[in-house]
């Protein structure tokens, strides 16, 4: 007898089977082809940075870097080798002394960079512009292209009220207390120290209505906010009042003031920029 009744069922072999059933999910994860799963894995294996992008930003921040200090470096050697004739501005007439021979070099020193600083700045700023400018967003770009120059004129104007109201006001305020039971005498180091407090930090203060704006730019501060803590934000800056100046209610009150108006400077601003932006979406 025919076992498979006079040819009339096909036999089907395991390779016949295979090709009528449908692929189980074992069967069909096996039979993915190499070449894709090649491809997924090398994909996959990419590194987040490749290392010619990481090395071309390298590169360029190495040339702004070298661009800046060439920069610096020239206004230090203009400024160092003309100091007899600014030295006067400095100093402003007060008679100074020095405690050794290495100090007239530290003193030279420290204005000469302090002042080649102030003078590289722009050029610097520049080139970290150059630098950052590719890698960031659009609105951040826009934003940082249109504050930059008032950022810098910001903070020259809060070191030239510090120069030329605060630090002379204070400086006359310490020496009359201390000649009431003391013979005043002033170091070269110690002033040209109280000078750069006194200048400085006030030209970051007068950065204040710029960094809320970009706190405001980037959804992290609104003008109802800073109005809410509007109370809080007085007595902070009257402590920083307190520490920058003597202990004189006049000259807290020649910084303070303007601490006050830039804080509610930058309310208006931050509002106008929202309503601003109420209007475009709108």
């Amino acid at each position: 007898m025919d076992p498979y009744e006079d040819g009339k069922r096909k036999y089907l072999s395991p390779l016949d089977k295979k090709a009528a059933e449908p692929p189980t999910s074992v069967e069909a994860f096996v039979e993915v082809p190499i070449i894709e799963t090649i491809e997924q894995d090398i994909v996959a294996n990419q590194p987040l940075f490749p290392a010619t992008s990481l090395l071309e930003h390298i590169t360029e921040l190495r040339k702004q870097i070298i661009k800046g200090l060439i920069v610096f470096i020239l206004f230090f050697i203009i400024v160092f080798s003309t100091i007899n004739i600014w030295f006067p501005f400095v100093t402003r007439g007060h008679s100074l002394i020095i405690l050794g021979p290495l100090e007239v070099i530290k003193f030279y020193m420290t204005i000469s960079t302090t002042l080649a600083f102030g003078l590289s700045m722009p050029f610097l700023v520049h080139f970290l512009w150059s630098f950052v400018k590719p890698g960031l967003k659009e609105e951040e770009s826009r934003f940082l292209g249109l504050y930059a120059p008032i950022m810098l004129v910001l903070f020259l104007l809060g070191v030239t009220f510090g120069y030329f109201i605060v630090n002379p006001l204070s400086y006359s305020f310490l020496v009359s207390v201390g000649a009431t039971n003391f013979d005043v005498m002033i170091s070269a180091s110690e002033y040209m120290h109280f000078l750069v407090m006194t200048t400085i930090p006030l030209g970051l203060l007068f950065e204040l209505p710029i960094v809320a704006l970009f706190l405001s730019s980037i959804g992290v501060l609104t003008a109802e906010s800073m109005k809410k803590i509007r109370g809080w934000s007085y007595i902070v800056m009257g402590v920083g009042s307190a520490v920058m100046t003597p202990p004189d209610f006049i000259s807290q009150l020649l910084v303070l003031i303007p601490m006050i108006i830039l804080y509610e400077l930058s309310i208006f601003l931050v509002k106008r920029i929202e309503r601003k932006q109420i209007e475009s979406t709108a």
